[in-house]
């Protein structure tokens, strides 16, 4: 018999050992944010080549969003074919070695709360003690090391096939995007169509990479759990989603809404801190109070994640262990004094 847990004790068990265990929600912030700024260093180096050796004017290459900075830099170095295959080989060498460097942590990561959630017991139940949360914390460096050194040589595997999947889809989006605008060129009832079939492609490309997503913190997790390798994992996750689809869309439908709400509300926090920048004085307090918004908004997402993370593992724990996690997650707490 396979048993699942309700939706709200999914959830509910999750933030409670993530809360437990959250100096992990700052490494996994520490190691994604490394990533972005590590990437930032080519961005960069390749500005000046454009500056200096191109002749380029600053003002519009900084003109617009990160991504648009980006996009211009690329564009300036294609007309230097040296130029460009130097800035192209650092990027690419920047981005494999900070890819590795969240892989590996998310090892130590991911050991951690399988360790926390398969000894805790019943948490999510009520009434909730600071005992209980005290008890389900993980938090160690040995027991965190260890989990990268057993894990690291598959979660980069996991996280090799993950960037070979973002390359294909990428170049199998661009290069429809392309054609069909080379198609519908300067032919008014076709660009109209065309406009209509770029934005559902568009959108069937977000649903498609929060697809992969999902699959692949199924793989680390199951990776972690069994100390299987990435095949057998495949196997499992797929076995794992015909049994119980409905409870990981669940979960997973109510962390997205949770995380959109989230990105609405730091968007709002965002434009009121732009329209204080304007007023005199009161603008030298924008930076920190961005900077704060930033690592808040950081942490509340990493939160998040992590707490889907651990109604999967519960989940699957019940799936795979039937009876044994059903005995574990029923064991009684101690009763409430009055």
């Amino acid at each position: 018999m396979t048993h699942h847990l309700p939706l709200r004790a999914a959830l509910k068990r999750g933030a409670v050992i993530v809360a437990a265990n959250w100096p992990l929600v700052v490494v996994q912030f520490i190691a994604e944010s490394m990533l972005k700024l590590l990437l930032a260093v080519p961005v960069i180096g390749g500005l000046f080549l454009v500056v200096l050796l191109l002749g380029a004017e600053v003002d519009d290459l900084l003109a617009g969003s990160p991504r648009d900075i980006v996009a211009s830099v690329f564009a300036a170095l294609r007309t230097n074919p040296v130029a460009f295959v130097a800035f192209g080989t650092a990027f690419l060498l920047v981005l494999l070695g900070g890819s590795a460097f969240a892989f590996v942590v998310k090892g130590g990561t991911m050991a951690l709360l399988a360790d926390a959630e398969g000894s805790t017991g019943p948490i999510e139940r009520p009434p909730l003690r600071l005992d209980a949360v005290r008890r389900a914390n993980r938090i160690h460096i040995e027991p965190f090391l260890d989990g990268c050194k057993r894990l690291w040589r598959r979660y980069l595997r996991l996280g090799g096939c993950l960037l070979i999947a973002y390359a294909a889809t990428a170049l199998v989006y661009l290069g429809f995007i392309v054609a069909g605008y080379a198609l519908a060129q300067n032919r008014p009832v076709l660009l109209g169509l065309w406009t209509v079939t770029a934005a559902l492609a568009s959108g069937a490309l977000v649903v498609w990479i929060t697809l992969v997503n999902l699959l692949y913190l199924l793989m680390q997790m199951i990776v972690a759990i069994e100390d299987v390798s990435v095949r057998t994992a495949a196997g499992l996750v797929l076995t794992f989603l015909r049994s119980a689809l409905r409870e990981i869309a669940a979960i997973f439908g109510v962390v997205l809404l949770l995380v959109t709400l989230a990105t609405v509300a730091s968007i709002l926090a965002t434009a009121g801190l732009g329209l204080i920048a304007f007023v005199p004085l009161a603008g030298l307090a924008v930076v920190p109070l961005q900077v704060a918004a930033w690592l808040m908004r950081g942490f509340v997402f990493q939160y998040l994640g992590l707490t889907a993370l651990v109604g999967y593992l519960a989940q699957y724990r019940l799936y795979a262990h039937g009876n044994n996690a059903v005995r574990t997650l029923r064991v009684a707490q101690p009763p409430a004094t009055a």
